[in-house]
């Protein structure tokens, strides 16, 4: 019973990062990349939290480790924000969800939770999953996979999903930490690690400027921070008070989430390779139930 409700509240941080993309894409839309998308919702997010407690900065040189979490928690942000955005937002979810995987071997190295046999076996699930919705149809080899069908956008989707693997271990080890200061963090990444990848990316010609100021994208960009504000509460209450393989199993339904949406609205296209693959990478999370 203790658990029923961090993971009721986990299910809601699942649910808006699910259907997170259709706005981010609607931001695109309207000509705003999703690196400024990232800055301007997280920037808004900081000022609030901000004006609830002005002095919450501090908690980063109080309690330096913190870095970590911003570093880990802006890496999530940009890869993930940026992926859904250009990608198949299924392929992107599947990819980013082998997050339970890397949590297997992150909380053995951060948490000192030692991997036992079965949770090899959920890695190298995972994994084999991952090798068949990354293959492509012509050709059954890993240069193949690694050459020919590894596009960007799946690129920022692993990246993330192992940023965001570290994100949920770094809390639960730094659950002792004022939770402001953890959310500040957070907030403070996303902020930070767009908006020097998006000046890197000007510099380099391959992300566009910030567009003439409307009504229309600030109001989204608005209610899209609000929305992953609630998100980011939701997780920083519920991870320190479940495993770290129960809050990746429940995040699982992200995935849900996600692909009905955008298999509904036309975002995205389900075929064999990716239904089977994405089904043993599922399976692979859901094993991890059985290991609490």
């Amino acid at each position: 019973m203790a658990k029923i409700l961090p993971v009721g509240v986990l299910l809601i941080n699942a649910f808006i990062w699910g259907v997170s993309w259709w706005p981010l894409r609607e931001l695109q839309t309207a000509g705003l990349h999703p690196l400024w998308s990232t800055v301007i919702m997280y920037c808004f997010a900081m000022a609030i939290v901000l004006l609830y407690k002005p002095s919450v900065w501090r908690a980063l040189i109080t309690h330096p480790q913190l870095w970590l979490l911003l570093l880990a928690s802006g890496f999530t942000n940009v890869s993930f924000n940026w992926a859904v955005s250009i990608g198949d937002v299924v392929r992107v979810l599947i990819l980013f969800y082998l997050m339970p995987a890397w949590v297997v071997l992150l909380a053995w190295l951060v948490l000192n939770e030692r991997p036992n046999r079965f949770a090899y076996f959920r890695l190298m699930l995972a994994m084999t999953g991952v090798f068949i919705v990354l293959l492509p149809t012509s050709s059954i080899n890993l240069s193949s996979v690694l050459s020919q069908s590894l596009s960007f956008a799946d690129v920022l989707a692993i990246v993330g999903g192992f940023t965001f693997a570290l994100t949920q271990v770094l809390l639960k080890r730094m659950g002792d930490t004022p939770k402001e200061g953890r959310l500040f963090a957070m907030f403070a990444g996303g902020a930070i690690l767009a908006a020097l990848a998006g000046a890197l990316g000007i510099a380099q010609g391959w992300v566009s400027a910030l567009p003439e100021v409307s009504f229309y994208w600030l109001s989204v960009a608005a209610l899209l921070s609000i929305a992953f504000m609630v998100g980011n509460a939701a997780l920083q209450y519920a991870a320190p008070r479940l495993p770290a393989n129960t809050t990746a199993v429940v995040m699982l339904t992200e995935i849900i989430f996600g692909s009905l949406s955008a298999v509904w609205l036309g975002a995205a296209m389900l075929d064999a390779k990716t239904l089977i693959g994405g089904s043993l990478i599922f399976v692979a999370a859901a094993l991890a139930t059985r290991q609490n």
